[in-house]
């Protein structure tokens, strides 16, 4: 029952709950507490504290969160332990759609690159007939980029050379023939890494002079919670919802406006597709975005990892480089631009891996001279998730032995993820009370949901955002388990929560008719 009610408070409730316990305990004595009394020193002075305290340590790194591994994760990882000690609950599994880790929700891994990564691991499967000649091929071309032909050698600290030609030739094929540098190409642990790295380059200054960073409303905590650590000021722009989480200029002038009465606005995040939105941004917002960032010099940074997850009809991916370079000198010559990819979402979902890249654009010489002094500092990524990199940027090419394989798995996985996000939509616009727009790219909903007066009361009795009591009744009386949408940010007074698409077709269908029937019955409830 403890457990339970503690999982219902918000974060920040249950870190002061735990904080109240722990002063609590220190202040009764050792032996009331069932503990050995404490030593003390020779001369009888008391033992020294902590050196390190609640109180002590780094102030920024408290005001980080980090909805999609918050309390809602937390609790359910308590229920999958209650359920394989035989607990009764009212489900008989706990479904995490929380969050997009494709593997572990059934997507299967493509064969190439696995093949090719178990080569490169163990050389000796090269003597091996089952492997196809294009991934020995490759492996050993990898190998030989790596020291001592051993991906347990450190690399370059920007990246295998290899990797990044490899890279550079997959933009510029991308980008219509639009030229890329593999010197402006840096290999990371994810994109997440690139996208921090970025954020520790802008952020400076102090009082009003500190850096501002304008992130879009939904967005993905990644952003609030790096800014937070570095003590940078966030500025909140919203996506318009009721035009399928579209951006408008407007909204970002109003944004920004009001931004610089009390912090220096530095640069502009994008993330296209979008999450938790899932909205793939046309041509004309590219361009009038791109005109925003050059009229008020703004750095722009496009988290551009779901670019090859696009579904709806009419909806095209466009990289922020090739529209910027299609506009001409003007902007091509002076706009500061970092994009980022990474492995762990498309058609790959190999999460694990961390490998990713970003590709920088006008940046100066002397701060490019210091992100490479920086990256340097952790030697390198991971060289496993650096070779992934480089497989996914060249694949398999006609003619060659897995080519064939690899295509009709890469198809069939994003058209899979395509009927998908027309089912939850489809689904989740039948339930009165909820309403989601269409699921035109990256891999998640985020619906807005109609939460009742009376639960929005009882949420606030307990400490929590009524989306948060309403994900963690979902989650306690069905296993399902979703984040809130004030993890990523929304307008006041309206409630959403964020679900993937990736479960497989069948629990997918499952999980959308609990979710249909608990909406329900939550209304009806607190009607």
């Amino acid at each position: 029952m403890a457990a339970a009610r503690i999982a219902r408070l918000s974060p920040g409730k249950v870190a002061r709950l735990s904080l109240t316990q722990s002063r609590a305990m220190s202040g009764l004595s050792a032996t009331r507490c069932g503990l050995p009394k404490e030593s003390v020193a020779e001369n009888g002075a008391p033992p020294r504290g902590k050196v390190l305290t609640i109180d002590t340590m780094n102030p920024t790194v408290k005001m980080v969160e980090y909805a999609v591994r918050g309390p809602i994760v937390q609790r359910a990882v308590e229920l999958e332990k209650e359920l394989s000690e035989g607990r009764k609950k009212p489900f008989q599994e706990v479904i995490k759609a929380n969050i997009g880790d494709a593997h572990a929700m059934g997507q299967q891994p493509i064969t190439f690159f696995r093949q090719v990564l178990a080569l490169c691991s163990y050389p000796e499967l090269l003597n091996d007939s089952t492997f196809p000649e294009d991934a020995k091929s490759r492996a050993r071309r990898i190998l030989q980029s790596c020291g001592g032909n051993s991906m347990g050698s450190y690399s370059a600290s920007q990246g295998i050379d290899s990797v990044r030609q490899d890279v550079a030739r997959y933009v510029q094929q991308r980008d219509g023939g639009v030229y890329c540098d593999p010197d402006n190409i840096y290999l990371t642990t994810g994109a997440s890494d690139g996208i921090v790295t970025m954020l520790k380059l802008l952020v400076c200054g102090e009082g009003a002079s500190r850096t501002g960073v304008m992130i879009s409303i939904p967005q993905y905590p990644l952003y609030s919670a790096a800014l937070a650590e570095l003590g940078a000021v966030q500025i909140n722009y919203y996506l318009n919802e009721e035009a399928c989480w579209s951006m408008d200029i407007g909204e970002l002038q109003r944004a920004l406006d009001e931004a610089r009465g009390h912090c220096n606005p530095r640069a502009l995040c994008i993330i296209n597709p979008g999450n938790p939105t899932g909205q793939v941004q046309n041509r004309k917002c590219i361009e009038d975005v791109i005109r925003f960032a050059a009229k008020e010099r703004l750095f722009l940074m496009a988290d551009e990892v779901y670019q090859d997850n696009v579904y709806a009809d009419g909806c095209e991916f466009h990289s922020f480089k090739k529209v910027l370079f299609e506009m001409g000198p003007e902007y091509s010559n002076t706009v500061e631009l970092a994009s980022f990819h990474s492995t762990s979402k498309c058609y790959m979902g190999e999460c694990g891996f961390r490998g990713g890249y970003m590709e920088i654009i006008n940046m100066d010489d002397e701060v490019k001279a210091q992100l490479t002094k920086l990256v340097s500092v952790r030697l390198c990524p991971p060289v496993p998730g650096q070779a992934l990199m480089g497989l996914v940027v060249n694949p398999p090419q006609p003619g060659e032995p897995s080519h064939e394989n690899f295509m009709k798995e890469r198809t069939a996985t994003l058209s899979a993820l395509a009927d998908k996000a027309r089912l939850t939509e489809e689904v989740l616009n039948t339930v009165p009370g909820i309403s989601c727009n269409p699921v035109q790219g990256a891999m998640y909903s985020f619906p807005r949901i109609s939460i009742p007066e009376k639960a929005v009361k009882e949420a606030a009795g307990q400490g929590q955002q009524p989306d948060m009591f309403y994900c963690m009744r979902l989650l306690e009386e069905t296993g399902i388990c979703l984040v809130p949408g004030s993890g990523f940010g929304q307008k006041d007074g309206t409630y959403h929560f964020r679900m993937t698409i990736l479960p497989p077709a069948d629990k997918l269908k499952i999980l959308l008719s609990k979710v249909k029937e608990f909406h329900q019955r939550f209304t009806k409830q607190y009607s």
